[in-house]
């Protein structure tokens, strides 16, 4: 077969390829009322990272799945990244995980089968560095190049981390910097540095493992991940959970180097457009704000950074946690406050 780059076999790519928030309630509908399952930890109410079901006393178990299509071109590198986001949704709800499954749809009359199974064994890269199995999976023939994991983990039911507890009050701290939507946008326009890439790779491949830790600080209060829906759009499903407003500084954020002057020059996923038309109403941006400012933090991050909520008083140890896992962008970013569920930027 000739060499194909899977970028072009697909029509978006990473967690850009997200249904915009705005249409995806539309689809599920307004009311999100809680089943009638008391084990049931937490559903579908405030848009959380997973679900989250109570054995015993002792354990819960955790459930997600998470899959999209072509981020790069390099088939081993876009496994590693679908598996690493795939994982994240598990440390965001305090968890550790403990198996996954693959998810698999190619185009199997385009794709030669040698980048087929390096897509597979990206996959496996990761789940071996996350210390669990690949335990088995799907496949099915597409149109499109597909791949994720269901991941499963488990979670003491006293330190689980909904997204819908933060207090007012609380710190926010962002793990990663932003910019992964607008690398990938400039990669797939052929804009990206070598320097670009390897920063894209390393961040989308950094495993959010810091949430187990997390999960063991009775001062975090909240914890999510930011993905398809960009900083604001996981911010203010945190703020409708709790019912409270947010404050983030725009100066704090953490932005990835070499994304900064690409996402200057305007550079970045159609994502960002459907994000801010999604819940730009429930936005006060500041006026001085420059444009290319409000897109960044509407864009979307696949394997993005975990936000975290958490008590004034903790912020040292949760900064130096993120630290110790190397994190070296993790920074606080604003506070939680009273108030209607907005968020204000300055």
């Amino acid at each position: 077969m000739p060499e194909v780059k899977l970028t072009q076999l697909s029509h978006g790519g990473g967690c850009g390829c997200k249904i915009a928030p705005a249409l995806l309630q539309q689809i599920l509908g307004e009311a999100k009322e809680k089943l009638p399952f008391a084990n049931l930890l937490v559903g579908t109410e405030t848009s959380d990272d997973a679900a989250v079901y109570r054995l015993n006393d002792q354990q819960a178990v955790i459930a997600t799945t998470d899959f999209f299509m072509p981020i790069v071109d390099d088939p081993f590198d876009f496994g590693r990244i679908a598996a690493t986001n795939a994982l994240s949704d598990v440390y965001a709800m305090g968890g550790m995980p403990i198996m996954a499954l693959a998810i698999v749809g190619m185009p199997i009359n385009k794709l030669p089968v040698e980048t087929i199974r390096a897509i597979l064994q990206g996959g496996e890269a990761v789940c071996e560095a996350a210390g669990i199995p690949l335990a088995g999976g799907h496949s099915i023939d597409s149109t499109e190049p597909i791949y994720g994991l269901v991941a499963i983990g488990i979670v003491h039911p006293d330190r689980l981390k909904k997204n819908s507890d933060a207090r007012a009050g609380d710190k926010l701290i962002l793990g990663k910097g932003l910019g992964v939507g607008v690398l990938a946008a400039a990669l797939k326009k052929g804009a990206l540095s070598s320097e670009g890439y390897a920063q894209l790779i390393s961040t989308t491949t950094q495993l959010n493992a810091a949430g187990s830790a997390l999960s063991e600080l009775n001062d975090v209060h909240a914890l999510t991940d930011v993905t398809g829906f960009g900083l604001l759009g996981h911010l203010l499903e945190m703020c409708r959970g709790a019912g409270l407003g947010a404050e983030v500084k725009f100066c704090q954020v953490p932005v990835l180097s070499e994304a900064l002057p690409l996402a200057q020059q305007g550079i970045g996923p159609g994502a960002i457009e459907r994000n801010l038309a999604s819940y730009c109403h429930e936005v006060d941006f500041a006026a001085h704000l420059e444009t290319w400012q409000r897109r960044l933090l509407a864009d979307a991050q696949t394997s993005g950074g975990l936000l975290v909520s958490v008590a004034p008083q903790a912020v040292d140890e949760v900064l130096a946690m993120f630290q110790r896992g190397g994190f070296e962008q993790a920074a606080v970013i604003g506070t939680m406050r009273q108030g209607a569920p907005r968020v204000a930027v300055s």
